[in-house]
């Protein structure tokens, strides 16, 4: 009885370790294929659920059925037009087909490497075919705002750009994964950057660029000073000329109605009318000599007759 016990436990143990040998789950994230002596046995299994093998002769190899990332190494690349560039990109990958996979790839890791070798090589060659601004530009954008076309003329035209040129290497990278089970579905610049060199002719020619735009402000600005300081020049002239003349005329009628009230006042009388041509005289003579002046005056002159009672 004790022996048939221990049989019964052993034979029990024996179909546990059977059962758990041939037993496998898939789960959502899991795409699996079996192999029987190394060699894929069937088809792959992509559907969630418990399955069963051969056990101790067959093997479940799992597979990822979810997105997986790539990160490239950051190389410097040389562009069309002799300027060297550091490049650094990613990309998202699916194994769309995982018993070809096992097939030509085996793994991830052989995955992975056969990946590098197709996305930098692609890389390298469509960067190669264009000239630097098709890889760091999108577009053929027009400045927002801008008072001169200086900026707008330095702002080369491309035909590509990097959009299209990350594409192109998607595409490209596609048919070389076509038979090996996997779908490359994004790639992107992650960074692009000058070198030293480059990065010093970049800056040199912004500078240059900014310093045109400066000596064209500054040309523009003096132009229009001049012009503002010409135009107060003659305002300045013209008011200075009305005010002159508005002055006289003011001092004019000032002395008409001088002359007028001096005229009524002297007028009354003889004397009056002898002492007003005396002092006029007087007048004259000290608005007209000094202790240097020579004359010579005629008998008849009325300056006359006033010099000779003062001798």
């Amino acid at each position: 009885m004790k022996t048939k016990s221990i049989l019964i436990t052993i034979l029990s143990i024996i179909i546990l370790i059977v059962l758990n040998s041939s037993a496998f789950v898939v789960e959502e994230k899991d795409q699996v294929v079996i192999t029987q002596f190394g060699k894929p046995v069937g088809e792959a299994i992509i559907e969630p659920g418990v399955y069963f093998k051969l056990p101790f002769v067959q093997v479940a190899n799992y597979f990822e059925k979810r997105y997986m990332e790539w990160n490239g190494a950051p190389n410097q690349v040389p562009t069309k037009d002799k300027k060297f560039i550091f490049v650094d990109t990613y990309a998202r990958w699916q194994i769309i087909d995982p018993l070809q996979f096992f097939k030509r790839l085996t793994n991830e890791r052989g995955a992975q490497s056969r990946i590098d070798d197709i996305l930098d090589g692609d890389t390298r060659n469509f960067i190669a075919n264009n000239d630097i601004e098709e890889t760091v530009r999108t577009s053929n954008r027009i400045p927002e705002s801008s008072d001169t076309d200086i900026i707008g003329d330095s702002l080369v035209k491309i035909y590509v750009g990097r959009d299209k040129i990350q594409q192109m290497i998607l595409n490209s990278a596609n048919k070389q994964t076509e038979d090996l089970g996997i779908k490359i579905l994004d790639f992107r610049f992650k960074r692009i950057n000058y070198v030293q060199e480059v990065q010093d002719q970049v800056y040199k020619r912004m500078k240059s660029e900014r310093f045109r735009i400066a000596d064209k402000f500054r040309s523009e600005g003096q132009g229009e000073a001049s012009r503002i300081n010409g135009e107060k020049e003659r305002e300045l002239k013209n008011i200075q000329s009305l005010a002159f003349r508005d002055a006289e005329m003011i001092k004019g009628k000032a002395d008409a109605t001088a002359a007028s009230i001096y005229a009524k006042a002297y007028d009354k009388s003889s004397q009056s009318r002898n002492l007003y041509g005396f002092l006029k005289s007087m007048e004259t003579f000290e608005k007209t000599f000094d202790g240097k002046t020579s004359i010579f005056i005629s008998t008849d002159s009325e300056l006359y007759k006033y010099l000779k009672k003062m001798d």
